[in-house]
């Protein structure tokens, strides 16, 4: 969209409007008609801040718009189930969607690549990866197949590596354990023996309480706590490496998106962006504190030990080569993304990384205290 263009028509509509009011009203009101969205949630209201993203994309789009752009958001549950969220929009039942990608890794694998895959970007490159490396013109010429244009809409940054019943020290371990894990982390998981489920948020902590599961993965502690699962799962687990920065997404069906004055368009694309740097911050602020409570509350911190995490990167790369073979879609997105991943973490290596192990180290020996 040629944002140079649009000011260019704003500014001829002021020029307009100061020659005549008779002509400008009308002109004005089909450039900025009234509009109601109904945005349906993957996530219950519980999850304030995962939840959240989709009502801070609406306040934005609301003010931005003078209150002309209305989107009214509905919890999981509400007009459809959360898992549902995507179809809803394709099919029009509602103008629009706040969800994770690749819970629709049924319908096609190529849709995690806009959520998260293993061993993949960290909430920075994957940002840096949609707005700058094409990720997301890549992502909507994809998601057209299915009636829906989509921006990034919240971000959780790396996520733990969930809760277990028992404490997991081999590759063994793994073997028979029914989890709840979404998307292409679950496809790699059970390769190592591990019986993947797809629960919807708000359903994982009864079916773990009652044993229908032996782990779950959620997010990160901030949500975790909420949802209680220290209660009957203690150890958690670090780190989640099928999401090192798992991305949310508003989806809008692609036909009452083309249709929008650019104006509100844009107003669409700018509160999306905020929406998603706002989530990351918010759970950067509140997943320290939380932590904290968890231990307080009898969690035990258990790192993947170094020969699952090389057992699961081994068989990630042989997914992604299975996947690569067989579809195109999905290998024209990897190998945009993993050619920037390769790129990034060579850069990360020398800034980001060093600066942060140093850091730890100081913590470590207690050098931060006021």
């Amino acid at each position: 969209m040629d944002r140079r263009s649009f000011l260019r028509k704003g500014a001829l509509g002021g020029a307009a409007a100061a020659a005549g009011s008779a002509l400008a009203a009308p002109a004005i009101a089909q450039e900025t008609p009234q509009i109601t969205w109904r945005m349906t949630s993957s996530f219950p209201k519980s999850l304030d801040t995962i939840y959240g993203a989709a009502e801070t994309m609406a306040e934005y789009v609301k003010g931005a718009t003078g209150g002309k752009f209305n989107i009214q958001v509905f919890a999981a549950g509400e007009i459809v189930p959360g898992l549902q969220a995507l179809d809803s929009v394709s099919n029009g039942t509602v103008e629009a969607c706040h969800t994770a990608s690749y819970y629709y890794w049924g319908k096609d694998p190529t849709f995690a690549f806009a959520t998260a895959v293993p061993f993949g970007l960290n909430a920075r490159m994957q940002n840096a990866w949609f707005y700058y490396g094409g990720g997301n013109e890549l992502m909507n010429e994809f998601y057209q197949g299915y009636n829906i244009t989509a921006y990034p809409c919240g971000n959780t940054g790396a996520q733990m590596g969930g809760w277990f019943r028992k404490e997991i020290n081999t590759v063994d371990d793994l073997k028979g354990v029914k989890m709840r894990i979404g998307g292409f982390g679950g496809k790699v998981m059970e390769r190592l023996g591990v019986v993947p489920q797809q629960i919807a948020g708000g359903d994982i902590y009864p079916s773990l309480e009652k044993g229908t599961i032996d782990a779950t993965e959620w997010v990160g502690p901030y949500d975790d706590e909420k949802l209680g699962f220290y209660k009957v799962a203690p150890y958690y687990y670090y780190p989640g490496w099928w999401e090192g920065g798992a991305c949310l997404h508003a989806m809008f069906n692609k036909k009452a998106y083309d249709a929008l004055p650019e104006a509100y368009q844009i107003a669409l694309q700018a509160g999306t962006q905020a929406a998603n740097c706002d989530m990351l911050a918010s759970y950067d602020h509140k997943n320290p504190t939380a932590l904290k409570t968890l231990m307080g509350q009898g969690a035990q911190l258990r790192p993947f030990s170094q020969d699952i995490m090389d057992a699961c990167f081994q068989a990630a790369t042989e997914v992604y080569s299975e996947i690569n073979a067989s579809n195109p879609a999905f290998k024209k997105i990897y190998d945009s993304q993993f050619a920037f991943r390769n790129d990034a973490y060579g850069w990360w290596q020398l800034s980001e990384f060093n600066y942060d192990y140093f850091m730890m180290r100081q913590q470590a020996a207690g050098k931060l205290k006021m």
